[in-house]
């Protein structure tokens, strides 16, 4: 029979298990000698003081004076907050560090604003450290094929996403499903030129081959891929939609933006997973909802009264 072990809480503040458990220990049998933790735990003594003086070291313990020596646990919430605020103090002064690695890496190579990073594995961290370092919005323009995974919303508090999807990577209706679940404002477009993504109008990564990304600092590329980001989102099609009052349903907003966007009725149907002649016989009652004669004249008049807007 195995003896439980609680799970370890301390880890993301630098504390290892051994140190955990014998603080644990501590805390259930305050004023405890070193002998006295070593029958409770069940180690040698040699470790039980080799992980008090671990303990001591984090301001997880203190040692009482008089002998034997004895030692008192600190108090939960006053040591894990003391822990915090090193472990903020420490990551605070690695960003620091690694901006003067950056400047020392592109010093010696000479790529200035820029650096190219080769390899799937390596392509997936620096999209997933952008994503996560993040601090007001990103933006992203999707296409296939991919070498590595398409970019995943990585939602953090206070940043958003905005995102413009080729039409053929949104082939399928668990695709579409799946991008509009992220909870992203995003878009659809035909023909997507480039994959992007921009972190907070600072960082950008371009997607130039099958394993080349190229990194991009402030400067005037940048600043002409932003412009141009912008000019394709207002270009895109907006397919998320809130419930509305009016004469649409959601359902109707979807289909019909996927007409706007240039989708046949075969292909929207093959998308939304429903036979054609459903798309067909829902078409033609929006067209009567919304007292128009053409696909164009019911878009128009849906766009007016902000029936398309994400």
């Amino acid at each position: 029979m195995h003896s439980y072990r609680p799970a370890p809480v301390l880890e993301a503040l630098g504390v290892c298990s051994e140190d955990e458990q014998l603080y644990r220990a501590l805390l259930a049998r305050p004023e405890s000698t070193t002998l006295q933790l070593a029958e409770a735990t069940g180690w040698p003594a040699a470790r039980v003081t080799r992980h008090l003086r671990s303990l001591i070291g984090l301001g997880l313990a203190s040692r009482t004076p008089g002998r034997p020596a004895r030692y008192t646990p600190a108090v939960p919430e006053a040591a894990v907050e003391l822990l915090a605020l090193r472990r903020q103090a420490a990551i605070v002064e690695a960003r620091v560090g690694a901006s003067v690695l950056t400047a020392e890496f592109r010093a010696a190579t000479e790529s200035g604003p820029f650096t190219v990073i080769r390899g799937a594995e390596a392509i997936a961290q620096r999209y997933f450290q952008a994503q996560q370092s993040a601090q007001t919005e990103v933006l992203v323009l999707d296409k296939p094929p991919y070498a590595v995974l398409p970019v995943e919303p990585r939602r953090a508090f206070g940043v958003g996403y905005r995102m413009v999807y080729d039409m053929a990577a949104l082939v399928d209706p668990a695709s579409l499903t799946a991008a509009r679940s992220a909870g992203t404002s995003f878009r659809m477009l035909r023909d997507v030129p480039l994959k992007l993504l921009v972190a907070d109008g600072r960082t950008g990564l371009l997607h130039t081959g099958a394993d080349v990304l190229v990194e991009l600092g402030p400067s005037s590329l940048l600043d002409g891929l932003l412009r141009l980001f912008e000019l394709l989102w207002q270009q895109a099609t907006p397919l998320i939609y809130e419930p509305s009052d009016g004469p649409l349903s959601a359902e109707d907003q979807q289909l019909l933006a996927l007409a706007a966007a240039g989708l046949t009725d075969q292909a929207i149907a093959r998308r939304l997973g429903v036979a054609q002649r459903t798309v067909e016989r829902r078409m033609q009652r929006i067209l009567k909802a919304l007292d128009a004669t053409t696909r164009f004249q019911a878009g128009l008049r849906a766009g007016q009264r902000g029936l398309l807007t994400p």
